[in-house]
């Protein structure tokens, strides 16, 4: 199994709102919310997929998802939702909704090779789509103390930022970072707080440089906001308070910064109607069974009629 979709019948609740629409799955995986999102259309819409990972272009190979006629699956960062939609025909500002989880999935985090987890030994990767060039190892080992300082700062919110990347820059000056375990070994020694979540931030903050996370978020949403129709939906799932405070933002404002627009007179650019004053989470019954939607916020917001 990729993974258990996370929230999804919140998820299909808030998103399809007519089975005629034209929907996007953004965040494809393994397909847990697009087949929710396929039965919902009742064989009368049609779903675009977007994913860069091969092994989600391998899952959209099976069923429900192979010759469907209304299922499209796009290997693509979802940054250029916008071109490729334009790209299959579809015009902007007719999409009904449009869904993305942001969470990476359990079966990256246990797939040893890829790099992601700090429970294997494996090459310092990270990469989503290994098309890309740059890996967590090129930013170890390129990267100034002051950059890795901000990035394990910001993407990771470590206290001890500053001294962990000094460590890291000492190491690599020795030696250079090759595989998980280069850097479990330094992240080890300047532990502070919980082990696991000292390391799981530690691997997230490098993750989310590697991939442009936030840069390819902001891209998302401004390509979501073209594309959606009037009333259309946004519905993105976040695990990141750097990601959710973004998507809010966005959703209030029409940018990421959540500085209003306006107009001559001073009056304020309408964008959305947001549907989910606070985010919306997973029940207890959920968490129990799928310990990854404890962390997981849903945020949505209806594109504005005017």
């Amino acid at each position: 199994m990729y993974h258990l979709p996370v929230l999804l019948h919140p998820v299909l609740d808030a998103l399809v709102c007519s089975p005629e629409g034209i929907y996007v799955d953004a965040t494809f995986g393994g397909g847990g919310h697009a087949e929710g999102i396929l039965q919902k259309l009742e064989g009368k819409g049609r779903l675009y997929a977007f994913d860069q990972d091969a092994d989600a272009e391998r899952n959209a190979a099976h069923p429900p998802f192979a010759e469907n006629a209304h299922f499209t699956f796009i290997r693509s960062n979802f940054r250029h939702l916008k071109n490729q939609l334009r790209a299959e025909g579809v015009r902007p500002g007719t999409v009904a909704g449009i869904l993305a989880d942001l969470g990476v999935s359990s079966y990256q985090l246990d797939t040893a090779e890829r790099g992601f987890s700090y429970r294997f030994e494996a090459p310092l990767d990270m990469r989503m789509n290994h098309s890309d060039q740059k890996t967590a190892a090129d930013i170890l080992n390129t990267c100034s103390a002051e950059q890795l300082q901000d990035i394990l700062s910001r993407f990771g919110e470590l206290r001890n930022a500053r001294t962990l990347a000094q460590a890291l820059v000492r190491r690599r000056d020795q030696l250079p970072f090759r595989s998980t375990g280069d850097l479990l070994e330094i992240a080890r020694q300047h532990l502070a707080g919980d082990r696991m979540r000292y390391l799981s931030q530690v691997f997230q903050a490098l993750r989310m440089e590697v991939n442009d996370e936030l840069g390819a978020l902001e891209d998302f949403l401004k390509a979501a906001l073209e594309m959606l129709a009037p009333g259309g939906r946004l519905c993105v799932i976040t695990f990141h308070s750097l990601e959710d405070r973004m998507v809010k933002h966005f959703m209030k404002t029409g940018n990421v910064e959540g500085v209003p627009e306006t107009d001559f007179y001073g009056n304020k650019s309408h964008f959305f109607t947001i549907l989910s004053k606070k985010p919306i989470e997973a029940d207890a019954t959920e968490q129990q069974q799928n310990p990854r939607a404890r962390s997981a916020k849903l945020r949505v917001a209806a594109r504005a009629l005017f």
